[in-house]
């Protein structure tokens, strides 16, 4: 009967130790960032052209779905295939252009209902200019709750409410 009773805690023990290790490994999944297929980090670039071609799959032989035609439109990776980039954009829409025809630089674009943007980060500041929705800024940096934009040759902050292209809490130099 003891050695029953030893066994029984050292696999009570051994459950216990698994399910400890299975909830930690579990949460440090929830903490890590989504990534492409091929381990590269899904991220927000934006369109380097006024004319990209958004095709069905990852090359010049499959059809093209339909055309960008804004410079500075930001746009998801979330998916990568030797040169090719599968993107999101803020609809939803989902395709195939080449890397060439995306940069690093990144943009928001205005939905909900737009908003003013504003000489400083603060709701009080003076009012620059109205933004409607569909319009495409660049960002020059971002804290928690502002960014500091450009559009159509004004600058100024705006409030990341009704705004596509930042991830939640993310910050920009």
């Amino acid at each position: 009967m003891g050695s029953s009773r030893g066994w029984q805690s050292i696999h009570v023990t051994f459950i216990a130790v698994a399910l400890i290790a299975a909830a930690t490994v579990s949460h440090a999944q929830d903490r890590q960032v989504a990534r492409t297929s091929d381990g590269k980090i899904v991220r927000f670039v934006s369109l380097r052209a006024d004319d990209v071609n958004v095709r069905a799959g990852p090359g010049v032989r499959y059809p093209v779905k339909w055309k960008f035609v804004q410079r500075n439109m930001p746009v998801q990776i979330i998916a990568e295939f030797d040169t090719w980039r599968k993107i999101r954009d803020w609809e939803g829409a989902e395709g195939w252009v080449h890397r060439a025809m995306l940069s690093s630089k990144r943009s928001l674009i205005m939905t909900g209902k737009g908003q003013t943007m504003r000489l400083n980060a603060s709701k009080d500041s003076a009012a620059v200019a109205r933004l409607a929705p569909g319009l495409v800024v660049t960002i020059a940096q971002c804290s928690r709750e502002w960014c500091e934009v450009g559009a159509s040759g004004y600058e100024g902050w705006i409030r990341r409410d009704d705004v596509w292209g930042l991830y939640p809490g993310e910050k920009l130099p």
